[in-house]
């Protein structure tokens, strides 16, 4: 049986190319409208672009460690006047704390360059459900000072497992397998709207891969016991919030 949580061991690459198959049906339908350009750099295509939209792990960095050359490349690419997003499912961090890793990575993205999935998930708690107390599985120093919703630490405060009114996914840091068994057994009992801020199933480390958010609901899911609202890549409003930020004319 395909283990939908395997420990560490059992994380690698062909596990989670498999995985993201088995959940391929609550996925958005990926369609492509012209053919894919190879090219071994980004500048050898950059004439063809306005500008990038840029995932962060695997792309800008791995765990807490630039991809080399990395913050180069971004540099030649601004001085080409190319416009410049991240778009990260990195929700563990408030957006100011977000920055500032990457501007300690070497990069030099200022404040409304970068789009979180957490803040994408923020927008849209009032729409899952009004006025809702929220049970957060989140990061050991999170305070929620930038969700303009009534959030409370899932792990600090266990009552929250009956008490909250829905659940909001904004880390795995803390998340474990009592953690989720015991999440379960909350929504069995008592079925209430799951938000997820991170969708990605895993997340390269220098060493390993982690199991992100994404990967918890969606076993959830496959237990019949909730369906997920996944904010961030690869779901619609996430590369909204990025074209909004790049300020680029529809057509373009």
């Amino acid at each position: 049986m395909f283990d939908p949580l395997p420990a560490a061991a059992g994380r690698t690459s062909p596990w989670a190319f498999g995985r993201y198959e088995a959940v391929r049906h609550r996925l958005p339908e990926a369609t492509f409208h012209t053919a894919p350009v190879f090219a071994e750099h980004l500048e050898d295509v950059a004439d063809r672009f306005d500008g990038f939209v840029l995932d962060a792990f695997g792309v800008l960095n791995i765990g807490d460690t630039a991809v080399p050359d990395a913050p180069e490349r971004m540099a030649a690419l601004r001085a080409m006047g190319k416009r410049l997003v991240v778009l990260t499912n990195g929700a563990t961090q408030p957006h100011a704390a977000a920055v500032e890793k990457y501007r300690r990575f070497g990069f030099d993205f200022a404040f409304e360059e970068v789009v979180s999935s957490r803040e994408i998930a923020a927008d849209h708690l009032e729409e899952v459900t009004s006025g809702a107390l929220w049970g957060a599985a989140c990061g050991p120093t999170d305070t929620f000072e930038d969700i303009e919703a009534d959030v409370a630490d899932l792990m600090a405060d266990e009552s929250l497992y009956e008490r909250a009114d829905a659940f909001l996914f904004l880390s795995s840091a803390r998340w474990g397998p009592q953690h989720q068994a015991r999440l379960a057994s909350a929504l069995a009992r008592k079925p209430r709207p799951l938000v997820v801020a991170n969708p990605d199933l895993v997340a390269p480390f220098e060493t390993s891969l982690s199991l992100e958010p994404g990967a918890y609901a969606h076993a959830l899911a496959d237990q019949g016991l909730v369906e997920p609202r996944f904010f961030g890549k690869p779901f619609q409003e996430a590369f909204v919030a990025a074209a909004d930020r790049l300020a680029a004319p529809p057509e373009r």
